[in-house]
Protein backbone atom coordinates (compact mmCIF):
# COMPACT_ATOMS: atom_id res chain seq x y z
CA UNK A 1 0.00 0.00 0.00
CA UNK A 2 1.45 3.40 -0.79
CA UNK A 3 2.97 5.33 2.49
CA UNK A 4 1.17 8.25 3.78
CA UNK A 5 1.97 11.35 1.23
CA UNK A 6 2.83 9.30 -1.92
CA UNK A 7 0.70 8.26 -4.85
CA UNK A 8 0.17 4.60 -5.70
CA UNK A 9 0.44 4.26 -9.54
CA UNK A 10 0.00 0.72 -11.62
CA UNK A 11 3.35 0.61 -11.68
CA UNK A 12 4.24 1.19 -8.00
CA UNK A 13 4.74 4.54 -5.89
CA UNK A 14 5.69 7.81 -7.05
CA UNK A 15 6.30 11.06 -4.81
CA UNK A 16 3.46 13.99 -5.62
CA UNK A 17 6.04 16.22 -7.32
CA UNK A 18 6.27 13.29 -9.85
CA UNK A 19 2.37 13.37 -10.96
CA UNK A 20 2.58 16.50 -13.84
CA UNK A 21 -0.58 17.32 -15.74
CA UNK A 22 -3.52 14.53 -14.94
CA UNK A 23 -7.01 14.38 -16.13
CA UNK A 24 -9.09 12.67 -12.88
CA UNK A 25 -11.55 11.18 -14.61
CA UNK A 26 -10.63 8.69 -17.61
CA UNK A 27 -11.38 5.11 -19.33
CA UNK A 28 -8.39 3.25 -20.85
CA UNK A 29 -10.62 -0.11 -20.97
CA UNK A 30 -14.10 -0.08 -20.69
CA UNK A 31 -17.03 -1.68 -21.53
CA UNK A 32 -20.31 -0.01 -21.16
CA UNK A 33 -22.25 -2.53 -23.29
CA UNK A 34 -23.96 -3.97 -20.06
CA UNK A 35 -26.01 -0.77 -19.15
CA UNK A 36 -27.67 -1.23 -22.46
CA UNK A 37 -28.44 1.44 -24.79
CA UNK A 38 -30.72 4.16 -24.12
CA UNK A 39 -33.82 4.38 -24.60
CA UNK A 40 -34.86 5.23 -28.36
CA UNK A 41 -37.65 7.99 -28.52
CA UNK A 42 -37.72 7.37 -32.90
CA UNK A 43 -37.99 4.35 -34.20
CA UNK A 44 -35.54 4.82 -36.90
CA UNK A 45 -32.78 5.18 -34.45
CA UNK A 46 -33.42 1.35 -33.90
CA UNK A 47 -32.37 0.16 -37.32
CA UNK A 48 -28.89 1.87 -36.69
CA UNK A 49 -27.86 0.43 -33.17
CA UNK A 50 -25.34 -2.23 -34.83
CA UNK A 51 -24.56 -0.18 -37.97
CA UNK A 52 -20.46 0.28 -38.66
CA UNK A 53 -18.23 3.00 -37.47
CA UNK A 54 -17.59 4.65 -41.03
CA UNK A 55 -17.91 8.35 -42.07
CA UNK A 56 -21.36 8.15 -43.63
CA UNK A 57 -22.72 7.39 -39.72
CA UNK A 58 -20.59 9.32 -38.15
CA UNK A 59 -22.59 12.01 -38.09
CA UNK A 60 -25.63 9.93 -36.40
CA UNK A 61 -23.37 8.71 -33.62
CA UNK A 62 -22.12 11.58 -32.08
CA UNK A 63 -25.75 13.04 -32.12
CA UNK A 64 -27.26 9.73 -30.43
CA UNK A 65 -23.73 7.70 -28.50
CA UNK A 66 -25.83 5.77 -26.56
CA UNK A 67 -28.13 4.31 -29.17
CA UNK A 68 -24.83 2.41 -31.03
CA UNK A 69 -23.90 -0.85 -29.69
CA UNK A 70 -20.87 -1.19 -30.93
CA UNK A 71 -19.94 2.15 -29.59
CA UNK A 72 -20.40 1.14 -25.81
CA UNK A 73 -17.03 -0.43 -25.45
CA UNK A 74 -13.19 0.62 -26.14
CA UNK A 75 -11.61 -2.75 -24.84
CA UNK A 76 -11.38 -4.23 -28.32
CA UNK A 77 -9.39 -0.58 -29.35
CA UNK A 78 -5.67 -1.48 -27.40
CA UNK A 79 -3.50 0.11 -30.18
CA UNK A 80 -5.53 3.08 -30.67
CA UNK A 81 -5.77 3.58 -26.34
CA UNK A 82 -1.59 3.27 -26.33
CA UNK A 83 -0.85 5.37 -29.05
CA UNK A 84 -3.45 8.44 -27.56
CA UNK A 85 -1.35 7.87 -24.40
CA UNK A 86 1.71 8.53 -26.81
CA UNK A 87 0.27 11.13 -27.94
CA UNK A 88 -1.06 12.41 -24.68
CA UNK A 89 2.87 12.29 -23.17
CA UNK A 90 4.11 14.31 -25.93
CA UNK A 91 1.56 16.94 -25.63
CA UNK A 92 2.42 17.43 -22.01
CA UNK A 93 0.53 14.97 -20.19
CA UNK A 94 1.85 12.80 -17.34
CA UNK A 95 -1.11 11.56 -15.62
CA UNK A 96 -4.30 9.81 -16.00
CA UNK A 97 -7.02 8.63 -13.46
CA UNK A 98 -8.33 5.18 -14.60
CA UNK A 99 -11.80 5.42 -13.22
CA UNK A 100 -13.29 1.57 -14.29
CA UNK A 101 -14.49 -0.49 -11.52
CA UNK A 102 -16.23 -3.53 -11.27
CA UNK A 103 -19.19 -3.82 -13.55
CA UNK A 104 -17.74 -2.12 -16.46
CA UNK A 105 -14.82 -4.40 -17.54
CA UNK A 106 -11.69 -3.18 -15.78
CA UNK A 107 -8.36 -4.61 -16.84
CA UNK A 108 -5.08 -3.42 -14.42
CA UNK A 109 -2.95 -5.57 -16.08
CA UNK A 110 -3.54 -3.69 -19.66
CA UNK A 111 -3.46 -0.43 -17.57
CA UNK A 112 0.46 -1.37 -16.68
CA UNK A 113 1.26 -2.17 -20.48
CA UNK A 114 -0.19 1.01 -21.67
CA UNK A 115 1.66 2.51 -19.02
CA UNK A 116 5.10 0.81 -19.78
CA UNK A 117 4.58 1.81 -23.02
CA UNK A 118 3.69 5.33 -23.45
CA UNK A 119 5.68 6.99 -20.16
CA UNK A 120 2.06 8.02 -18.23
CA UNK A 121 1.47 7.79 -14.79
CA UNK A 122 -1.78 5.52 -14.05
CA UNK A 123 -3.91 4.93 -10.72
CA UNK A 124 -6.15 2.56 -11.42
CA UNK A 125 -9.51 2.56 -9.85
CA UNK A 126 -11.53 -0.23 -7.63
CA UNK A 127 -15.00 -0.78 -6.27
CA UNK A 128 -18.48 -1.23 -7.93
CA UNK A 129 -20.32 0.85 -10.48
CA UNK A 130 -24.17 1.44 -10.38
CA UNK A 131 -27.36 -1.07 -9.61
CA UNK A 132 -27.77 -2.65 -12.47
CA UNK A 133 -24.45 -3.76 -12.96
CA UNK A 134 -24.21 -5.61 -9.04
CA UNK A 135 -24.07 -9.20 -9.15
CA UNK A 136 -26.11 -11.07 -7.44
CA UNK A 137 -23.28 -11.79 -5.10
CA UNK A 138 -22.43 -8.10 -4.55
CA UNK A 139 -26.15 -7.50 -3.39
CA UNK A 140 -26.22 -10.27 -0.80
CA UNK A 141 -22.52 -9.03 0.89
CA UNK A 142 -22.59 -6.86 3.55
CA UNK A 143 -20.60 -3.54 3.36
CA UNK A 144 -17.48 -4.91 5.48
CA UNK A 145 -16.48 -7.82 3.32
CA UNK A 146 -17.01 -5.05 0.16
CA UNK A 147 -14.72 -2.87 1.98
CA UNK A 148 -12.24 -5.81 2.14
CA UNK A 149 -12.34 -6.60 -1.13
CA UNK A 150 -11.48 -3.00 -2.45
CA UNK A 151 -8.87 -2.86 0.68
CA UNK A 152 -7.17 -5.89 -0.97
CA UNK A 153 -7.42 -4.18 -4.62
CA UNK A 154 -5.44 -1.64 -2.67
CA UNK A 155 -2.80 -3.01 -0.30
CA UNK A 156 -2.02 -6.81 -1.91
CA UNK A 157 -2.95 -6.15 -5.47
CA UNK A 158 -5.93 -7.05 -7.53
CA UNK A 159 -6.62 -10.94 -8.03
CA UNK A 160 -2.92 -12.46 -8.38
CA UNK A 161 -1.58 -9.72 -10.23
CA UNK A 162 0.42 -7.63 -7.67
CA UNK A 163 -0.77 -4.43 -9.39
CA UNK A 164 -1.95 -2.14 -6.62
CA UNK A 165 -5.25 0.49 -7.04
CA UNK A 166 -4.50 3.96 -6.14
CA UNK A 167 -8.29 5.29 -5.69
CA UNK A 168 -11.43 4.17 -4.93
CA UNK A 169 -14.08 4.62 -7.48
CA UNK A 170 -15.52 5.70 -9.33
CA UNK A 171 -18.07 4.15 -7.33
CA UNK A 172 -21.30 4.07 -9.26
CA UNK A 173 -24.51 5.76 -7.90
CA UNK A 174 -27.82 6.20 -9.25
CA UNK A 175 -30.85 8.20 -8.09
CA UNK A 176 -32.60 7.62 -5.85
CA UNK A 177 -29.96 5.68 -4.48
CA UNK A 178 -30.63 1.63 -4.20
CA UNK A 179 -29.84 -0.05 -1.05
CA UNK A 180 -27.00 -1.90 -2.71
CA UNK A 181 -25.46 1.22 -3.57
CA UNK A 182 -25.73 2.84 -0.38
CA UNK A 183 -24.17 -0.37 1.37
CA UNK A 184 -21.63 0.27 -1.77
CA UNK A 185 -20.37 3.83 -0.51
CA UNK A 186 -20.61 2.95 3.07
CA UNK A 187 -17.83 0.21 2.12
CA UNK A 188 -16.38 3.18 0.42
CA UNK A 189 -16.05 5.37 3.54
CA UNK A 190 -14.80 2.67 5.54
CA UNK A 191 -12.03 2.12 2.81
CA UNK A 192 -10.89 5.32 2.50
CA UNK A 193 -10.98 5.54 6.65
CA UNK A 194 -8.43 2.30 7.31
CA UNK A 195 -6.06 2.98 4.11
CA UNK A 196 -6.15 6.50 3.74
CA UNK A 197 -7.29 6.49 -0.23
CA UNK A 198 -8.84 8.89 -2.08
CA UNK A 199 -12.32 8.44 -3.51
CA UNK A 200 -14.24 9.44 -6.53
CA UNK A 201 -17.69 9.19 -7.39
CA UNK A 202 -20.04 8.98 -10.17
CA UNK A 203 -23.43 10.79 -8.97
CA UNK A 204 -26.88 9.98 -9.99
CA UNK A 205 -28.31 12.65 -12.10
CA UNK A 206 -30.15 15.02 -9.49
CA UNK A 207 -29.03 17.80 -8.08
CA UNK A 208 -29.83 16.67 -4.48
CA UNK A 209 -27.35 13.46 -5.16
CA UNK A 210 -23.78 15.01 -4.71
CA UNK A 211 -24.77 15.80 -1.26
CA UNK A 212 -26.83 12.58 -0.45
CA UNK A 213 -23.80 10.55 -1.19
CA UNK A 214 -21.36 13.04 1.06
CA UNK A 215 -23.11 12.80 3.77
CA UNK A 216 -23.11 8.72 3.63
CA UNK A 217 -19.24 8.59 2.72
CA UNK A 218 -18.37 11.00 6.29
CA UNK A 219 -20.73 9.41 8.52
CA UNK A 220 -19.31 5.95 7.53
CA UNK A 221 -15.42 7.38 8.19
CA UNK A 222 -14.41 8.99 4.94
CA UNK A 223 -13.08 12.81 4.78
CA UNK A 224 -14.26 15.44 2.21
CA UNK A 225 -11.40 16.71 1.46
CA UNK A 226 -10.05 13.35 -0.08
CA UNK A 227 -13.14 12.80 -2.24
CA UNK A 228 -14.26 13.95 -6.34
CA UNK A 229 -17.66 14.13 -7.07
CA UNK A 230 -17.68 13.63 -10.86
CA UNK A 231 -19.89 14.72 -13.71
CA UNK A 232 -20.90 18.04 -11.84
CA UNK A 233 -21.44 18.99 -15.35
CA UNK A 234 -24.59 17.36 -15.75
CA UNK A 235 -25.64 17.33 -12.42
CA UNK A 236 -25.45 21.04 -10.59
CA UNK A 237 -26.63 23.07 -13.07
CA UNK A 238 -26.71 26.71 -11.71
CA UNK A 239 -24.81 28.87 -10.56
CA UNK A 240 -26.13 29.17 -6.88
CA UNK A 241 -26.18 25.33 -6.59
CA UNK A 242 -22.64 24.98 -7.69
CA UNK A 243 -21.29 27.62 -5.17
CA UNK A 244 -23.64 25.80 -2.57
CA UNK A 245 -21.89 22.42 -2.96
CA UNK A 246 -18.34 23.62 -3.28
CA UNK A 247 -18.90 24.71 0.38
CA UNK A 248 -19.00 21.01 1.89
CA UNK A 249 -15.45 20.98 0.83
CA UNK A 250 -14.80 17.99 -1.79
CA UNK A 251 -13.50 18.59 -5.05
CA UNK A 252 -15.73 19.60 -8.13
CA UNK A 253 -14.79 17.91 -11.22
CA UNK A 254 -16.34 19.22 -14.80
CA UNK A 255 -15.03 15.54 -16.67
CA UNK A 256 -17.00 16.06 -19.59
CA UNK A 257 -15.08 18.16 -21.96
CA UNK A 258 -15.38 17.17 -25.74
CA UNK A 259 -18.90 16.47 -25.51
CA UNK A 260 -20.81 19.24 -27.46
CA UNK A 261 -24.35 17.66 -28.58
CA UNK A 262 -26.32 19.02 -26.08
CA UNK A 263 -28.70 16.03 -26.23
CA UNK A 264 -27.99 14.37 -23.14
CA UNK A 265 -29.52 10.69 -23.84
CA UNK A 266 -29.37 9.46 -20.53
CA UNK A 267 -31.43 12.04 -19.10
CA UNK A 268 -33.25 13.80 -21.31
CA UNK A 269 -34.77 16.63 -19.10
CA UNK A 270 -30.94 18.00 -19.01
CA UNK A 271 -29.59 20.22 -21.58
CA UNK A 272 -25.64 19.03 -21.81
CA UNK A 273 -23.49 21.74 -21.39
CA UNK A 274 -20.83 23.29 -23.86
CA UNK A 275 -17.52 23.08 -23.41
CA UNK A 276 -17.38 27.02 -23.06
CA UNK A 277 -20.11 26.47 -20.40
CA UNK A 278 -17.92 24.40 -18.52
CA UNK A 279 -15.53 26.87 -18.70
CA UNK A 280 -17.60 29.29 -17.25
CA UNK A 281 -19.17 27.17 -14.37
CA UNK A 282 -15.31 26.41 -13.25
CA UNK A 283 -15.01 30.70 -13.53
CA UNK A 284 -17.97 31.14 -11.12
CA UNK A 285 -16.02 28.79 -8.78
CA UNK A 286 -12.41 30.22 -9.58
CA UNK A 287 -14.33 34.03 -8.86
CA UNK A 288 -15.83 32.78 -5.35
CA UNK A 289 -12.34 30.89 -4.10
CA UNK A 290 -12.88 27.39 -4.80
CA UNK A 291 -10.13 27.10 -7.44
CA UNK A 292 -8.30 24.64 -4.78
CA UNK A 293 -11.46 22.28 -4.99
CA UNK A 294 -11.35 22.20 -9.29
CA UNK A 295 -10.83 18.97 -11.24
CA UNK A 296 -11.18 18.24 -14.88
CA UNK A 297 -11.21 15.49 -17.50
CA UNK A 298 -13.33 13.88 -20.46
CA UNK A 299 -14.48 10.80 -19.04
CA UNK A 300 -13.91 9.21 -22.17
CA UNK A 301 -15.80 5.39 -22.70
CA UNK A 302 -16.82 5.41 -26.16
CA UNK A 303 -15.59 4.86 -29.44
CA UNK A 304 -16.57 7.61 -31.72
CA UNK A 305 -14.17 9.56 -28.72
CA UNK A 306 -11.17 8.37 -29.88
CA UNK A 307 -8.83 9.84 -32.11
CA UNK A 308 -9.38 6.87 -34.72
CA UNK A 309 -12.71 7.36 -35.08
CA UNK A 310 -12.22 10.89 -35.66
CA UNK A 311 -12.86 12.00 -32.23
CA UNK A 312 -11.21 14.68 -29.78
CA UNK A 313 -9.02 12.42 -27.70
CA UNK A 314 -7.87 12.59 -24.34
CA UNK A 315 -5.48 15.17 -25.37
CA UNK A 316 -7.88 17.89 -26.03
CA UNK A 317 -7.96 19.09 -22.65
CA UNK A 318 -4.26 20.07 -23.56
CA UNK A 319 -4.32 21.27 -26.78
CA UNK A 320 -7.83 22.91 -27.04
CA UNK A 321 -9.51 23.46 -23.54
CA UNK A 322 -6.25 25.59 -21.59
CA UNK A 323 -5.94 28.37 -24.61
CA UNK A 324 -9.82 29.12 -23.96
CA UNK A 325 -9.03 28.96 -20.65
CA UNK A 326 -6.36 31.71 -20.87
CA UNK A 327 -8.86 33.17 -23.62
CA UNK A 328 -11.54 33.59 -21.03
CA UNK A 329 -9.09 35.26 -17.99
CA UNK A 330 -8.29 32.01 -16.23
CA UNK A 331 -3.74 32.12 -15.59
CA UNK A 332 -1.91 30.31 -15.95
CA UNK A 333 -1.18 29.87 -12.35
CA UNK A 334 -4.92 28.71 -11.65
CA UNK A 335 -4.69 26.34 -14.64
CA UNK A 336 -1.75 24.65 -12.99
CA UNK A 337 -3.63 24.20 -9.57
CA UNK A 338 -6.77 22.38 -11.68
CA UNK A 339 -4.35 19.86 -13.76
CA UNK A 340 -1.32 19.02 -11.29
CA UNK A 341 -1.68 20.77 -7.73
CA UNK A 342 -5.47 19.65 -6.94
CA UNK A 343 -5.05 16.09 -8.43
CA UNK A 344 -1.26 15.91 -6.47
CA UNK A 345 -3.01 16.65 -3.26
CA UNK A 346 -6.34 14.34 -3.98
CA UNK A 347 -4.27 11.10 -4.93
CA UNK A 348 -1.94 11.10 -2.39
CA UNK A 349 -2.64 9.13 0.31
CA UNK A 350 -3.46 10.81 4.13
Amino acid sequence: MAEKGMIQTVLGHIRPEALGRTLCHEHLHIDSGPLGIATDPCSHHHSKINDPIVMKNLGWIRQYPYYHKPNLSIVDESEAVIEEMKYYKANGGSSIVDNTVIGLNPNVEFLKKVSEQSGVNIIAGTGFYVDITHSDETRKTPSEKLASIMEHDIISGVGTSGIHCGVIGEIGCSWPLTDSERKVLRAAGMTQEHTGCPIIIHPGRNPKAPAEILRILTEAGAKADQIVISHLDRTLLDKESILEFAEMKSYCEFDLFGIETSHYQQEENIDMPSDAQRIERIGWLIDAGFQDKITISHDIHTKHRLMKYGGHGFSHILLNIVPMMKTRQISEDVINKILIENPKKWLAFK
